[in-house]
């Protein structure tokens, strides 16, 4: 054990694990859930090992924690036909359903969600390697989505309630699901980010076959008896195994009517052309950016410097929303360097149940020599590590490594790490940043450091244009929900926010009719009896 080891003690031995924090019993988890039955497999399991090492006597091991089915083709397909049949081309219980009713099925797996947080939290913790505290916001901030959810939909609903009338044609317009959809969330926010895919498909009417990411997978069993009994049978399916055999394969058939993902382009757009029909295919993604900072040599240097170190390296940077390279000015870079290495060697880095901590282990097996690769290419064209420690390696652990100076020659100039390297590059003329982002094939956010109003706002109205949220004086991200996430180029397919997502799971449907005593005389009938789900005024409330 070297001296960094000693210091940092980054892995815990079993006894240093505090009581709470431990996991009562592997989870050898064989169910998954198709047409509203758990069924149990008897096949192959995929292992599951957190990326926190237990230290025996200086010798790190790795910690089981379970095991999940790795189903096939045929349990795809299983999962397909139910899906299939609970839509029933749109006439099933679950599309032609009040608003107001589906609601109620939203409430009351949320009640029983929350009822599993403990479970969910510690498995998130273990899992992913994310401090326990984030951990914890991670599913409080996933109830609060579905609340907020719940109450656009509300909205949404009632603006929908009333007939329009032009042109002597009466209409009334309203958004109606679109069919079977895929879901697919990301490892770093496994709960949180899947559902902000999964709950508006859900409440909007849709079908949903559901597998959980390459990691942060167990965390989803807890809650697998909320989905079976909160839904009509059919519904939801939650399926597991590799996404070649699972997803590409229902993508093939043509039968999925919307593809709903986050993480690479590289996969995405493999499924995407798998399907045969891609014009009735409805695609909404989040994938990769590289979001980049930019110091004006006017920045109060403080305030950067925090955002700066937030925006990086919270959560190791595997953030979408991260800050992935910074462009300093050259006046103030030799301070801003300074400055940033002092709060990160401040950082606390550790286990996930640490109060405080920020740096803990990485998920990906092969991040940590993925991670050096791009500190060794950048040092062979010119930059250095210059904090100490940087990039030294701990078994599943990366020590923040900071680069500079970046140039344009280095691959970690262009490829978004999602780790802790922390490029830094130096700027003359602001043109140089700004054609950065024109270049990048990503177009997600952007961080701008200043205090001159003049020359803010003359970089607002450009940046506008290449990246979809401009923040200033403050790091990137995501939230709040309400507000819209998207992104331009190859960072995003459609806009996810609370209301945004209801829009993007439904399109717009209307039953139109002349405005003649016939027609006044059915509707009439059909109103005042409720003899339809779609032609309401109902207000709900």
């Amino acid at each position: 054990m070297n001296e960094l080891e000693k210091r940092l003690s980054v892995f815990p031995t079993e006894e240093q694990i505090p009581a709470e924090m431990r996991i009562a019993e592997m989870l050898d988890q064989r169910e998954y859930l198709v047409n509203g039955e758990l069924k149990t497999w008897a096949g192959d399991m995929q292992e599951v090992f957190s990326p926190v090492r237990i230290n025996n006597n200086g010798t790190y091991t790795k910690k089981r924690l379970g095991s999940f089915p790795v189903l096939g083709e045929k349990e795809s397909f299983e999962a397909l036909a139910a899906a299939q049949a609970a839509y029933n081309l749109g006439r099933g219980a679950w599309p032609t359903m009040p608003v107001k009713k589906r609601i109620e099925h939203m409430l009351r797996f949320t009640k029983m969600m929350k009822e599993k947080r403990n479970d969910v939290v510690k498995l998130l913790m273990w899992e992913i390697g994310k401090s326990y505290k984030d951990s914890e916001k991670e599913f409080d901030r996933t109830i609060e989505y579905i609340f907020d959810t719940i109450d656009a939909l509300k909205n949404l609903d009632r603006d929908s309630s009333r007939l329009q009338l032009k042109s002597e044609i009466y209409a009334q317009i309203r958004r109606g699901p679109l069919g079977v959809t895929v879901c697919m969330g990301p490892y770093n926010y496994p709960l949180n980010e899947t559902f902000a895919l999964l709950i508006p498909a859900l409440i909007m009417g849709n079908v949903v076959i559901f597998k959980p990411a390459k990691h942060g997978v167990l965390l989803i069993h807890p809650l697998l008896n909320a989905f079976k009994d909160c839904f009509p049978k059919g519904v939801i399916n939650v399926i597991y195994g590799s996404g070649k055999d699972t997803i590409a394969k229902l993508m093939e058939s043509g039968k999925v009517d919307v593809f709903s993902f986050i993480g690479s382009s590289k996969i995405a757009n493999i499924l995407k052309k798998s399907h045969p029909r891609p014009n009735r295919l409805r695609s909404v993604m989040g994938l990769e950016a590289k979001n980049p900072a930019i110091v004006l040599p006017n920045a109060d240097l403080d305030l950067a410097v925090n955002e700066c170190i937030l925006g990086s390296l919270s959560f190791n940077g595997q953030r979408c929303t991260a800050l992935k390279i910074i462009f300093v000015h050259e006046n103030i870079a030799a301070e801003f360097n300074k400055r940033y290495i002092q709060k990160l060697e401040a950082l606390k880095m550790g286990s996930p149940w640490m109060d405080g901590v920020m740096i803990t282990a990485l998920p990906e097996a092969d991040k940590p020599k993925y991670i050096t690769e791009l500190i060794e290419d950048a040092k062979s064209h010119g930059a250095q590590v210059i904090n100490k420690d940087g990039g030294t390696v701990i078994e599943s652990f990366v020590y923040p490594a900071v680069l500079y100076p970046v140039n344009k020659n280095m691959r970690v100039y262009h490829e978004e790490q999602f780790g802790p390297v922390v490029p830094i590059c130096t700027f003359k003329d602001i043109e140089e940043p700004i054609q950065y982002m024109v270049d990048s094939n990503f177009g997600q956010q952007v961080s701008i450091f200043g205090t001159d109003p003049e020359q803010l706002a003359h970089l607002i109205d450009p940046l506008v244009n290449q990246v979809c949220r401009v923040n200033l004086n403050s790091q990137c991200q995501r939230g709040p929900d309400m507000y819209p996430f998207n992104g331009r180029k190859d960072s995003a397919e459609g806009t996810l926010s609370v209301a945004d997502a209801l829009r993007v799971f439904s399109i717009r449907t209307m039953v139109a009719f002349k405005d003649n005593e016939l027609n006044k005389k059915v509707l009439s009938e059909i109103f005042e009896e409720r003899k339809s789900n779609f032609l309401s005024t109902d207000y709900l409330l």
